[in-house]
């Protein structure tokens, strides 16, 4: 749908739509850069409070995928004419409680009615115009690393079903309500020009948007599919509870996919495609600083893994095994 839109001309324009990037990037100044973004979504869980902190951290992680750090937030709100008061409050204090954990302002926003709740937040952040991490940048000899262990759009459709074991159900809204500030913050740390390309893993899945760094980037990525992290008892859950979403996603991203070994477990795979909500982030780091970053992250309690590298571009743009 996108495709159809006019380009902009501007040149403080630094990162727009067409790289798929997380978020836009439009320069103030030589020091100064404004990342915005919009996300909204509806309930994944029964917990309006929950829901509210998960939706939250969802939006502002596409800022911190830019290597930036978010400063306000606009509330987008619809819900039905007959949705109990308490409900929607509820919502709204998981979804602050969040943001001030995060340093955010709230400065307002806007509902509508809908048939169905949705919501979810437009935020400003900022960043140093040189500084900023698209998605386009990965080089070959990077190694990849991921933040957040994969699997909540299976669980999500098992907590619909009532068929999410309370162990599994519990971990997956604890990942999916956390920030990836400390994240973020550890990747910034590292040596200057050590990110390469950043970003947040939604709702295309690792592959999809996976697929979009290598296309972005003109490169191929190389996923050890046996170290990519998933929820416990994910595997377990995922014939009967895979989302339209993954299905999509397979579909969509399938065809640039080559799977370089015959014993991958199916059920593997269909993670790989699922769509996440709040996930973590996919980094390409220079290889020299990329053990060292997953230690300092491990350390500021991020679930942290090196799970591939970079490399030239071939004809797929995922090569797993």
């Amino acid at each position: 749908m996108l495709g159809a839109l006019p380009v902009s001309s501007d040149r403080r324009v630094l990162v727009d739509w067409r790289t798929a990037d997380d978020a836009g990037v439009y320069r103030i100044d030589d020091e100064r850069a404004l990342v915005q973004t919009v996300d909204f979504f509806t309930p994944i869980v029964d917990d309006a409070r929950a829901y509210g902190r998960i939706a939250a951290a969802n939006s502002l992680s596409d800022v911190y995928a830019m290597g930036g750090r978010p400063l306000t937030a606009l509330a987008i709100a619809g819900f039905p004419r007959d949705l109990e008061r308490d409900r929607l409050a509820d919502i709204f204090q998981g979804g602050l409680e969040t943001l001030d954990a995060a340093g955010v302002a709230l400065l307002g926003g806007h509902t509508v009615q809908d048939q169905e709740i949705k919501f979810g937040y437009a935020v400003t952040g900022e960043v140093h115009p040189e500084r900023v991490w698209s998605n386009a940048g990965a080089r070959p000899g990077d190694r990849l690393i991921l933040t957040k262990a994969l699997g909540t759009g299976v669980v999500g459709t098992a907590i619909k079903f009532g068929r999410a074991p309370d162990a599994v159900a519990a971990a997956a809204i604890a990942s999916m309500a956390t920030l990836n500030r400390a994240a973020a913050d550890v990747l910034r740390a590292l040596p200057d020009g050590s990110v390469h390309a950043c970003t947040d893993i939604t709702g295309f899945g690792l592959i999809g948007h996976g697929t979009e760094m290598a296309r972005a980037s003109g490169c191929t990525l190389e996923i050890d599919a046996g170290s990519v992290p998933f929820f416990d008892g994910v595997l377990d859950l995922v014939a009967a509870n895979t989302p339209g979403g993954g299905r999509t996603n397979e579909q969509h991203f399938g065809g640039s996919v080559v799977v370089t070994t015959g014993t991958l477990d199916a059920r593997r795979i269909q993670v790989l495609y699922d769509p996440q909500t709040s996930g973590g982030l996919l980094a390409s780091v220079t290889a020299s600083v990329a053990a060292a970053a997953v230690r300092a992250l491990v350390d500021a309690g991020v679930t942290a893994h090196l799970i591939g590298r970079v490399i030239p571009r071939e004809r797929e743009a995922i090569r797993l095994g």
